[in-house]
């Protein structure tokens, strides 16, 4: 395609993307993302400068730096849908030139680290701990939309996913994605628990919550614990990372998605001071996030 269709790439006035309200310029190339936009400033607060400040939506971004290393904080939203959104344009951002509407010559490869939280399958996982996913296994069915080459999603962790939980043929194929090795190489310590992470496509009866109406898969979170891949089990679950991973492989970013745990599901616990866990991760992550090449 020569020239992208107004319809299709969707520019606001001042030619940045349509729901990020951002310019190819707001963006480090390395870029946490957060859920919640109010965790946006627990990030950059850090920073020794802020040059961007953006928001539109759930939609927020801080970009500075921390010494010489620029740095941007972005949150998504909620959800997976959310994920295509974010990605899209942030990959528009960095291979699209927004005045000709063309293809640049040279895409922009980024580092992105999601700093979110979750809840626990495990015993063996303590509340306020330090969760990062090498797996993540998605039930929403957007990746899907897209055409990727086969050899880019774990299909031995998806099928037996789907031969272990039974799973129900009228909801979405689920897809596994492994995490960046490189990210994972540069971040991972032995001192943080690692698993495979499902992200469901909601927070109530998806993840098993049943308060007035009965679910359709009551055993689902309890066969999930059964779960093995790779010498690792189905950790924890949360509504974002599978996404991030998926689109990370179908844009070519390299990406990782590190939780603080804030539930334990099985023990129905809830941390005592969840916004002391969330600043403990940041604290705990930051300074190997400066130093990315």
């Amino acid at each position: 395609m020569d020239n992208f269709l107004p319809s299709e790439l969707i520019l606001n006035e001042d030619l940045s993307v349509y729901h990020l309200k951002l310019l190819p310029e707001d963006i480090a190339s390395t870029i946490i993302m957060v859920g919640d936009q109010n965790r946006v400033p627990l990030v950059s607060k850090h920073f020794d400068n802020i040059e961007v400040i953006k928001s539109n939506r759930e939609f927020t971004t801080h970009t500075g730096y921390i010494g010489k290393k620029r740095i941007s904080v972005i949150s998504t939203g909620i959800g997976v849908d959310n994920i295509d959104i974010v990605f899209n344009e942030l990959d528009i951002l960095t291979s699209i030139d927004l005045k000709s509407r063309t293809l640049k010559n040279n895409k922009q490869k980024l580092n992105i680290i999601r700093l979110g939280t979750t809840g626990t399958l495990s015993n063996q996982i303590p509340l306020d701990d330090i969760l990062f996913s090498k797996y993540a296994i998605g039930v929403d069915g957007i990746p899907y939309h897209y055409k990727f080459q086969d050899d880019l999603f774990e299909n031995e962790l998806s099928d037996t996913f789907l031969s272990s939980t039974n799973w129900d043929p009228r909801l979405a194929k689920p897809y596994s994605v492994r995490c960046s090795n490189y990210l994972w190489g540069e971040l991972y310590e032995n001192q943080y628990k690692q698993g495979i992470t499902l992200t469901m496509n909601g927070f109530y009866g998806p993840q098993g919550r049943s308060l007035k109406t009965a679910l359709s898969q009551p055993n689902l979170l309890k066969t999930c614990g059964n779960i093995e891949h790779d010498k690792l089990r189905i950790t924890n679950l949360e509504m974002e990372t599978a996404g991030i991973y998926a689109f990370g492989k179908i844009f070519d970013h390299d990406v990782l998605s590190i939780n603080t745990v804030l539930a334990n599901r099985f023990k129905g616990t809830f941390s005592s001071n969840p916004i002391k866990a969330i600043k403990r991760m940041i604290m705990l992550t930051l300074p190997k996030i400066e130093n990315l090449q």
